[in-house]
């Protein structure tokens, strides 16, 4: 069964709180429009990156083979595919492209161009790093039988194809530049989007203007478009209730969707769902005493998951409890079971008292470390100040420390890190991409914890090429116990979405990932 069909009831509710779904409009074209991001990009490079931020930086610049239909979300729909074609065996997979579609040089796009993305995504040249090399491995051969044609070849059925397919991830880059020097898109802008780069000014901004040549006749329909950095979110939200910008389009808390809607009233479009992301906490295996299971056991069973949701819900984006997968989608664990886990007790002081006999065990009685944090105040800083709080009432002395984005990833990254705060940052739920962050360290670079794991690598991909979903489920759980028990990394807790923008502004859609929706392509201003 297509994992489309599985999914469609799952998305998650959204519900609109205030300034509910605008009636049909006809869009305006001009303007520019201002909104916010928390964070920076490190680097340009969407292969290589798996933080919001260079979606959200980079999007508007990019087309994608497929892209997600949002209004009827996990469905998928052409991008620069026109129409495609699967063999009968599910193994051949034949997209046919638009035949109009220029880079913002003025050089065609052609199946070339697709075919030399998705060679770098899969195999990516030494030194080049592929945050989606683990996904697409099912990918035996590309063809290119002319210009708009381009076939992928699989070794093996792989019900979420067309899904990968649609990562925004994806973004096509020029053949000739990454032919030339694989390491170009990490420093360098071109794409066939929306909208033409025009500057990046470190610390300040991004801003790009309308691509007169984008292929979907009409859109953009705004001039351009400048995004704002803001590392502190009390200074985003003023200028988001001023109107200097008009948007954030990653997530506010419940306390600050509180604070708009009292200031703003029918000004502000306040929209909620349920959200693909999670909060991990990262040990660090190739570190001492992190090497040792005991330990890592014992930090994970001191942390309040089911009491610790309740409070941060109130004053961050962290608010469900659950496993590997989403809670409340399909493949999810059942909560009466995730109970069962160490971790996820609910008995705090017998799980406590069992952390302090494994530390002692383990020789580590009076244990100190550093943990290693981002700056983003939703929602890493209370996830943080929560953790040091909930290891102190087992005796351990935690350092808590916060890096902007780029050394922070660059510290998890080089294995410059205790324990670590990172995040599983998926488009979908499907099991494939979230499972993903667990395959061995060497195989997925996403996986910081330095884990190898034949066993559950194996696993993992046995699960990918599993069609009927009651069987799938049995080899997902199978996954879940040993991730669970060797606690290399583990969920903290699961996230909740809450965007507010202006109500002049119209065409964006809310949907369960913030890794979506982020091109600007049928966003417009009513004014």
């Amino acid at each position: 069964m297509s994992s489309i069909r599985i999914l469609a009831g799952f998305a998650g509710a959204i519900a609109l709180a205030i300034g509910g779904p605008a009636l049909a409009q006809t869009p305006k074209r001009g303007g520019t429009l201002n909104f916010a991001l928390s964070a920076e990009t490190p680097h340009y490079d969407c292969h290589g990156s798996d933080t919001y931020a260079t979606l959200h930086f980079a999007s508007p610049f990019y087309s994608t083979l497929l892209t997600f239909d949002l209004p009827k979300y996990p469905g998928v729909k052409g991008d620069l595919a026109e129409s495609w074609t699967i063999s009968q065996d599910q193994k051949s997979y034949t997209f046919k492209l638009h035949k109009n579609v220029t880079f913002h040089d003025g050089k065609p796009l052609t199946s070339a161009d697709v075919k030399a993305t998705y060679d770098r995504l899969r195999n990516p040249p030494t030194g080049v790093v592929s945050t989606r090399k683990a996904t697409f491995q099912d990918i035996v051969a590309i063809e290119t039988p002319d210009a708009h044609t381009i076939v992928f070849k699989l070794k093996d059925i792989n019900p979420a194809m067309m899904e990968h397919f649609a990562s925004p991830w994806n973004c096509v880059y020029p053949a000739e530049k990454i032919t030339a020097d694989p390491q170009w898109p990490k420093t360098n802008i071109l794409g066939s989007g929306p909208f033409k780069f025009v500057e990046h000014v470190k610390g300040s901004h991004v801003s790009g203007a309308r691509n007169d040549k984008y292929f979907r006749q009409g859109q953009p329909y705004l001039d351009g478009f400048k995004g704002t950095f803001f590392s502190q979110s009390a200074a985003m939200l003023n200028a988001l209730q001023g109107g200097q910008v008009l948007a954030e389009f990653r997530t506010i808390s419940s306390a600050d969707r509180d604070r708009l809607k009292q200031a703003m009233g029918d000004k502000i479009r306040i929209e909620e769902s349920s959200w693909t992301l999670n909060l991990l906490v990262v040990f660090n295996t190739k570190k001492k005493p992190f090497d040792d299971v005991r330990v890592r056991r014992a930090l994970n069973m001191a942390i309040d998951r089911w009491g610790g949701s309740q409070g941060l819900a109130r004053t961050s984006a962290l608010r469900h409890v659950g496993g590997l997968i989403r809670p409340g989608s399909p493949y999810a664990i059942d909560p009466k079971e995730l109970e069962q886990i160490p971790g996820f007790q609910r008995d705090m002081a017998k799980a406590r008292a069992e952390a302090k006999k494994l530390l002692a065990e383990a020789g580590v009685p009076n244990l100190k470390f550093v943990l290693h944090n981002r700056t983003i105040a939703q929602p890493y800083t209370p996830a943080g100040v929560f953790l040091v709080d909930q290891w102190r009432q087992i005796g351990v002395e935690v350092e808590h420390r916060q890096f902007e984005t780029s050394p922070y990833l660059a510290g998890m990254s080089s294995g410059q890190f205790d324990v670590a705060i990172d995040f599983s940052n998926l488009f979908m739920d499907e099991p494939s991409l979230g499972l993903a962050k667990y395959v061995s360290s060497s195989k997925a670079p996403e996986n910081r914890s330095g884990l190898e794991s034949p066993e559950i690598d194996a696993l993992i991909e046995k699960q990918s090429h599993i069609g009927d979903p009651t069987e799938r489920i049995k080899v997902i759980r199978q996954v879940e116990k040993l991730i669970l028990d060797s606690s290399h990394q583990v969920p903290l807790l699961w996230w909740h979405r809450i965007v507010a923008t202006h109500t002049k502004l119209m065409g964006w859609e809310m949907s369960p990932s913030h890794n979506l929706g982020a091109d600007l392509a049928r966003v417009w201003i009513n004014e």
